[in-house]
């Protein structure tokens, strides 16, 4: 009967000690999620500096690379900069309407046109970064973007600047079309 009673004891030792253990751990882990936050917290603030004016003078330059992955992410980099018309004209000013209609004029594959009319259609959201845009001569550029068979998106993205141009009252001269046969 004493042996029973002391397997009994151990028992609800060995359950106090497992209970202290779970507990450590969840402590040890809480400590681990404070650290890594922490770390992060203070790798952003060393890091959000550099994430302004340094990251769009960037992303323009990219668009100067001749390798067209590089002009691409430059590109998808402009568009999703470009939220609010101040930081669409922010773009315009820093030369990346330029840029963007020079990438689209030399582009030489669907997917390089494509990412150029993307941003392009993003800052033309704002009534200023479309005058800029036209000033540029984007018309032009724009219109004799040939229309890409693997990217139906190409059109449309060609056809909503086109309409914003229109909304503007912007001129559109119309440009001849190419018969192929």
């Amino acid at each position: 009967m004493h042996a029973l009673r002391f397997d009994i004891f151990d028992l609800e030792d060995a359950s106090e000690d497992l209970a202290l253990e779970e507990e450590a751990e969840r402590k040890f882990g809480w400590v681990l999620k404070a650290i890594f936050i922490g770390t992060a917290g203070l790798v952003a603030f060393q890091f959000f500096p550099y994430m302004g004016d340094n990251l769009l003078q960037q992303s323009i330059s990219l668009l100067r690379v001749k390798d067209p992955l590089f002009k691409r992410m430059g590109a998808s980099r402009l568009r999703r900069y470009a939220v609010d018309d101040g930081r669409r004209m922010r773009v315009v000013e820093l030369g990346g309407a330029r840029e963007l209609l020079n990438m689209l004029k030399t582009a030489k594959d669907d997917k390089t046109r494509k990412e150029a009319l993307k941003a392009l259609v993003a800052l033309s959201h704002s009534d200023e970064a479309a005058g800029a845009l036209h000033q540029e001569g984007a018309v032009p550029i724009i219109s004799s973007t040939p229309n890409s068979l693997e990217y139906t998106e190409v059109e449309a993205y060609k056809s909503s600047i086109m309409k914003r141009f229109q909304e503007l009252k912007y001129e559109i001269i119309p440009t001849e079309v190419e018969v192929v046969l």
